[in-house]
Formats: structure tokens, C-alpha cells, sequence
């Protein structure tokens, strides 16, 4: 098999996994007690938003989840990334400047992925 199907394999495997876990993860986090939701992200079905020291606090209890990585969005947010030491579960949270932090996703099966190539480019 090539590295190409192989890969496309994987990920594939890795899809399935992430939205049966998701729902799963989703129903969890999403009854766990943190500052009210906004009205929008509890229509669509999204977690709450609330402090993000309540929210690391929650998702660490939970799921042994820590943050990974982070970055600096252009409009200030802070985007974060958490996994559970076996990469096993993973959340993805948002923080405003001044303001809520958000789970806008969440999901099972995370792999770090080794940097190869030129500088910027990423892979498998």
C-alpha cells in the first residue's frame, strides 16, 4: 500500500473515530455546570462558554485533559489546543480578549504529527 492510500486510510479510521467519540465527549462537557451559554451556542447545540480557569479546571477533572498548544488569533483570541496525556480525548477552546472562553471542538483519537520538509511545511 502507498504512504498516500495509507494516509488516507488513516485519516479515514481517525474521521470515524473523532465523530462517534464526539458525541460522546459533547454530551459530557456540555452538562458540565460552567457560567451560563450564550443563547446561540446552546441553540446549536455547541458547549457553553464560561471562565476559562473554571473550564481548565473541568476539562482536567473529566478528562486529564492539559493544554498542548496554543496560538494568537488576528482578533486576539487565544486558541487552544488540550489533550488527555494519551491523546485518548482533545478540546479545542477559544478565549476572548476580556471575555468567555468557548469549546468549539472536541473529539477522541489525537496524534501529534512530526514537522518534516521546508519550513512551513507540515506532514505525516
Amino acid at each position: 500500500m502507498s504512504n498516500e492510500a495509507l494516509l488516507l486510510k488513516t485519516r479515514s479510521a481517525l474521521t470515524r473515530i473523532k465523530a462517534m467519540g464526539a458525541a460522546v465527549s459533547l454530551i459530557a462537557i456540555s452538562a458540565t455546570p460552567v457560567a451560563a451559554a450564550s443563547p446561540a451556542a446552546t441553540a446549536s447545540g455547541l458547549p457553553p462558554c464560561g471562565s476559562r480557569p473554571e473550564i481548565l479546571k473541568q476539562l482536567s477533572s473529566r478528562f486529564k485533559e492539559a493544554p498542548v498548544a496554543l496560538g494568537l488569533s488576528r482578533n486576539g483570541s487565544v486558541v487552544e489546543v488540550l489533550t488527555s496525556e494519551d491523546g485518548e480525548t482533545w478540546t479545542i477552546l477559544v478565549s476572548q480578549p476580556n471575555g468567555p472562553s468557548c469549546l468549539v471542538a472536541i473529539g477522541e483519537g489525537w496524534e501529534e504529527l512530526k514537522r518534516v520538509g521546508a519550513k512551513g511545511e507540515r506532514g505525516a
